[in-house]
């Protein structure tokens, strides 16, 4: 794996677990594009623009970074997700950005129309959820985040109109009355 964080996050699920620190988050095989060609597309286009890295949902939904441009430090690369039930959508602006989102501990609710994170306010954190977010202070200098949807505006405030541009190029859009 080619990204410093994405190590050090390594490191730590591998002491936390799979799921363990933010509910049914886990890093998986870095640019694996099988459910990507799978689900979506198999234009070598379309794959080589996006890294799929992590599982988003307990469904089978993933993150991966959007090649939005050729920078080298693929960490500021903007983050998509990609839901098991369809929909595609910018959550964060760079990978710093989603591993605030992960303090929330919740898994994202994926449609056609939006993501969304919800959690109940007496709802119990995963087991090694307050490990992680001193970890992430103490490794990034970042805070937890008590209202996901100002990163995933902010996000697609930058990056959501260009992302839909771009997407529709390669992805069959179902009329509205069959999302």
């Amino acid at each position: 794996m080619t990204i410093p964080e994405l190590r050090l996050l390594q490191e730590f699920q591998d002491r936390a677990g799979y799921g363990g620190y933010s509910e049914c988050f886990g890093l998986d095989d870095f640019n694996d594009t099988s459910g990507l060609s799978s689900g979506w597309s198999e234009d070598p286009e379309f794959l080589s623009r996006l890294i799929p890295f992590a599982t988003a949902t307990g469904g089978g939904s993933f993150y991966a970074f959007w090649r939005a441009d050729d920078r080298e430090d693929l960490a500021t690369l903007p983050v998509v997700v990609f839901g098991d039930e369809g929909g595609e959508h910018v959550v964060a602006g760079d990978l710093r950005g989603l591993l605030r989102l992960l303090t929330f501990d919740t898994e994202p609710c994926v449609d056609h129309g939006q993501v969304f994170f919800y959690r109940l306010e007496d709802e119990e954190h995963s087991d090694s959820h307050e490990e992680f977010v001193a970890w992430l202070g103490t490794h990034f200098g970042l805070a937890a985040v008590d209202d996901p949807e100002e990163i995933i505006d902010a996000a697609q405030a930058e990056w959501g109109e260009r992302f839909a541009t771009w997407k529709a190029e390669y992805l069959e859009q179902k009329p509205l009355d069959q999302q």
